[in-house]
């Protein structure tokens, strides 16, 4: 995600004295939406506080929701002021990209070929990409082999690069400033050649290797899952993203969840593995089965304070993953016994103990204070319905490069800069958004409901659609568009945007694809204003925003769907990602945009529809300074 370490000037967010230029200067139709030229964009949104309760728990989600709206607003960018942040960056402080459990046993896992000239095209364990969208391969058994594929498509490092004194490390999972703060781990049941009994282990990319836990008892898997079913458990270490970014670094932190999720739903997908999230587990349920407790209990101070802090390195649980063979139906998960085995978790022998990631720390506390509010409790449901694998649209298969899966995961790369020449064509442009849609290209059936890979991971239907700038679509005119992703949301957004916006469907738009043309301008300049100045969104093919229904999502389903709204633009982010790579140009996230002048151009007000993640598709512009090394050079060299 946008930019690389090598540019710390873009982030150095300090206030500056020197106003935007007001819309107006774009077009007529951006006159209409700045309104004044004097108007102050510094105010946060407006937002409906919770009515008071007599109810207690009633009163307690007041409160949770009304720390997340502030959260939100607090963090939001503006043409005034940036959301407070570090004033520089304390390169001596970075913290290590690297968690590793000390003395607990490392388990190197496989390595595998990515181009054609050692592995057929017609190898099952590397399938076409765009076949994955059609119908999943028949799957494999769990083994060493297939172990190490999935996390080596997913979550392994994918190069190293260099420049001057200068080397890092790049993953499949991109992460926003490549700082990584997203942890995984597998619950498995035994492997042979990795473990004779069922065990937790921590996934350490650096070594591509696997650092046992504990073991758990026999029973676990037989007794709740599938034949052929092992877990994955994702955390995230706020510090690693709070060092760069400061109180925006929450957001960014639950972006690279959703990341993650896709990265693992994919590579799952090419082995014929389905991925649900058990999102019926509460908090402390994820905490326990991970082995997180050893970490100390944090005490959130008053403010924000900078010293040695070490307990802020902790990992708080994020999620729990379900992969299982593709083709199982509905079955039992009875959450309520397995909470209660899982509490027992905490009392078997844990192995290793997490090495320290940087000597000082500056502790952001409404991070801490957000993280708290939106825990979520167990749920306690008795059945997780498999729907039946939906196909996405495929509109032609010229749109792609017969790049393999594992050659689009590897090889996906975020861009610095875009050349702002590169152009797509229009059946290119909406094949692209056909795999962005959640529920596929089943005939009269309403997006809605998340079908389609890699949303069908995700256990809510879809909350996140797309405003689009469009730049440089070869037979399409250039101006705002909008992809809808719940066609139950059309008509409250055509009541809450903009009146002059014509909803009309583009020239050569597929019927099963949402799109809708809003207002033709050539809005590159707004795109790159909107996006804290960047050229990046106004020198590629398109960019976008992501727009989630906001506060009524909140109320209706609980201030824990808080983060699941960021993870739900990361999976869609991360589909972006691999379909620019898919197609031969490139992508990039952008998590610095002026928030409420996103809102203000939509012509959206209060906190209905919030903005939470903009992404930009075009050329790339390679850097010649930066030399590419191998993940994995071999075991003698350490890069």
């Amino acid at each position: 995600m946008r930019f690389s370490s090598l540019n710390p000037r873009y982030y150095q967010f300090l206030p500056s004295t020197s106003v935007i230029p007001t819309l107006t200067s774009i077009s007529k139709f951006n006159k209409r939406l700045s309104g004044t030229p004097s108007m102050s964009f510094s105010s946060p949104s407006s937002f409906s506080p919770p009515s008071s309760s007599a109810n207690s728990k009633e009163a307690v989600d007041d409160q949770g929701l009304l720390q997340v709206l502030k959260y939100h607003n607090q963090t939001k960018h503006s043409f005034t002021k940036y959301a407070r942040g570090p004033h520089g960056l304390d390169w001596a402080n970075q913290p290590n990209p690297f968690r590793r459990y000390d003395s607990a046993p490392l388990l190197p896992l496989l390595h595998f070929p990515i181009d054609n000239e050692t592995v057929s095209l017609s190898t099952i364990d590397a399938p076409l990409y765009s076949s994955l969208f059609l119908s999943l391969p028949p799957p494999k058994p769990i083994s060493k082999s297939t172990i190490s594929q999935f996390f080596y498509d997913s979550l392994a490092l994918s190069a190293w690069k260099t420049t001057g004194f200068s080397t890092w490390s790049l993953r499949v999972n991109p992460s926003s400033g490549n700082l990584h703060p997203t942890e995984a781990y597998i619950i498995s049941p035994p492997i042979e050649s990795v473990s004779d009994s069922p065990f937790v282990a921590h996934y350490a990319p650096k070594e591509h290797s696997l650092e046992l836990r504990t073991k758990i008892p026999s029973e676990f898997f037989p007794r709740f899952f599938p034949h052929g079913s092992f877990l994955v458990g994702l955390s995230s270490i706020f510090w690693r993203e709070a060092w760069k970014y400061g109180e925006r670094a929450f957001r960014y932190c639950n972006h690279d969840v959703g990341h993650a999720i896709a990265a693992v739903t994919m590579a799952a997908a090419g082995l014929g593995w389905d991925v649900k999230l058990l999102d019926g587990l509460g908090y402390e349920d994820l905490k326990k089965i991970m082995g997180l407790q050893i970490f100390p209990e944090f005490e959130i101070p008053s403010r924000a304070v900078k010293g040695k802090i070490p307990e802020i390195e902790f990992e708080h649980p994020d999620c729990v993953l379900l992969v299982f063979p593709n083709g199982i139906g509905e079955f039992d998960v009875n959450y309520k016994e397995l909470s209660s085995s899982i509490s027992e978790f905490s009392k078997l022998e844990w192995k290793g103990k997490p090495n320290f990631l940087s000597k000082e720390h500056i502790c952001w506390d409404i991070i801490y204070r957000t993280a708290e509010v939106v825990k979520k409790p167990l749920t306690l449901v008795h059945r997780l319905l498999v729907d039946p694998f939906q196909r996405s649209g495929l509109y032609g298969e010229d749109s792609y490069k017969g790049f393999t899966t594992r050659q689009v995961v590897r090889k996906r790369r975020s861009a610095v800069d875009m050349d702002g020449v590169t152009e797509i064509e229009r059946d290119v442009f909406y094949q692209i958004l056909s795999h962005c849609l959640p529920s596929g290209c089943e005939p009269r059936e309403k997006q809605k409901r998340q079908l389609a890979l890699p949303f069908r991971t995700l256990a809510w239907d879809a909350e996140v659609h797309a405003a689009l700038f469009v730049h440089r679509v070869a037979g399409l005119p250039q101006g705002l568009y909008f992809l809808l992703r719940n066609e139950n949301h059309l008509d409250e957004l055509k009541k809450a945007m903009n009146t002059d916006f014509v909803w009309a469907k583009p020239e050569g738009c597929p019927d099963d694809l949402p799109l809708y043309e809003l207002f033709r301008t050539d809005c590159r300049r707004l795109s790159k204003q909107l996006s804290c100045h960047q050229d990046i969104a106004s020198d590629g093919c398109f960019s976008l925003g992501m727009l989630a229904r906001f506060q009524p999502c909140l109320r209706e389903k609980g201030v824990w769907m808080y983060p699941r709204l960021f993870w739900e633009t990361g999976v869609l982010g991360q589909v972006l990602y691999l379909e620019a790579h898919a197609v031969g140009v490139s992508a990039t996230g952008i998590g610095c945009f002026f928030d409420d002048p996103v809102h203000q151009c939509l012509g959206l007000k209060g906190s209905n529809f919030q903005s939470l993640y903009h992404f930009t598709i075009g050329g790339p512009v390679v850097d010649k300074r930066i030399m590419s090394l191998p993940a994995y050079p071999g075991p003698s060299i350490d890069a």
